[in-house]
């Protein structure tokens, strides 16, 4: 039984069901920027993470875009979380289909 608990604490997907009201960040940023061209590395990240216990996982891709922005533009963990609110091709990077005004996975990152 507690096995199976274990198996099934696998990141939530994101939500594919289009927003009437908000315009997706694929139709208003340029994916031929490089972000967006890296950005389909996603597939071959979440075959290196196996599943575990514990507090359930954010999202591969979200973690490592965020640890990859953080040393290629020599950010602070508060400023890569700043200029990633700020910045759409960091959001459409690190697997958000809409633009967010919030950073709400951060406090888990923090702890």
């Amino acid at each position: 039984m507690m096995l199976k608990t274990l198996q099934t604490m696998k990141p939530k997907t994101t939500n594919n069901h289009p927003d009437l009201f908000r315009s997706q960040l694929s139709q208003i940023i340029n994916l031929s920027h490089p972000l967006c061209r890296l950005a389909d590395l996603e597939g071959e990240i979440d075959q290196v993470y196996g599943n575990g216990c514990g507090h359930p996982a954010l999202p591969t891709r979200l973690l490592a875009g965020l640890h990859y922005l953080k040393y290629t533009f020599d950010q602070s963990d508060e400023d890569v979380i700043d200029r990633w609110i700020e910045n759409p091709y960091w959001q459409y990077f690190c697997g958000f289909e809409y633009l967010q005004h919030v950073a709400s996975f951060a406090s888990n990152i923090n702890d």
